[in-house]
């Protein structure tokens, strides 16, 4: 049948929710088994001072940066649990790692999930990302209740049947596949660690 003589009810079905409107975990036991990998990203805008604090170690809390990282680690781990519908994963890699931007006033947290199997891992980032920014938010209430949490969002996928998937620049701090084959890992140094993977170094030419 033509995709055009299909109804859209067909064609556009969420995957969670049966015909007769009911929720469901996906059966993925015919899915084949890859490498998978995503990357999220989110953003916890705080005071110019709030951020020194941060920066300096010197919040009541203790290190804001080394807590919220183990805590989106944390909760990626435990994705499975907190989402109704999602699938516990045997991950094989977690790295959550928060940057302090002074120019922007604001912590920039970049979570990197990986394992090997049926589905994907996206949700597993954006819940460390998500986790790991309410950790900062929870660590630095006590000075400033005006914390803003934004961005939380998928940068990139790859691995299983859909392939690869990148934000396209202009939506967020990634670029798309389509522009110029940048991905969200263009700014990083040879040798740093990427979950899944080491960057390694290029050889001449």
């Amino acid at each position: 049948m033509d995709r055009s003589d299909t109804p859209r009810a067909e064609r556009r079905r969420l995957t969670h929710v049966d015909r007769s409107g009911r929720p469901r975990m996906v059966d993925v036991s015919a899915k084949p088994v890859t490498a998978r990998r995503a990357v999220a990203e989110a953003e916890v805008v705080v005071s110019p001072e709030t951020l020194s604090l941060v920066i300096d170690g010197h919040a009541t809390k203790g290190d804001v940066l080394t807590v919220a990282e183990l805590a989106g680690v944390m909760g990626g781990k435990r994705t499975g649990e907190l989402i109704p519908l999602c699938h516990p994963i045997p991950l094989t890699d977690l790295l959550v790692s928060i940057v302090p931007d002074r120019a922007g006033s604001l912590l920039k947290i970049r979570a990197e999930a990986a394992c090997t199997g049926p589905t994907g891992v996206e949700m597993e980032a954006m819940t460390a990302a998500s986790i790991a920014a309410l950790t900062v938010y929870d660590m630095v209430k006590g000075v400033e209740r005006g914390v803003e949490i934004r961005g939380v969002r998928l940068v990139s996928k790859t691995g299983g049947k859909s392939g690869e998937w990148h934000r396209q620049a202009g939506t967020s701090a990634a670029a798309g596949a389509g522009a110029g084959g940048q991905g969200p890992d263009r700014g990083r140094k040879p040798g740093d660690r990427m979950a899944g993977r080491i960057g390694k170094k290029r050889g001449p030419g």
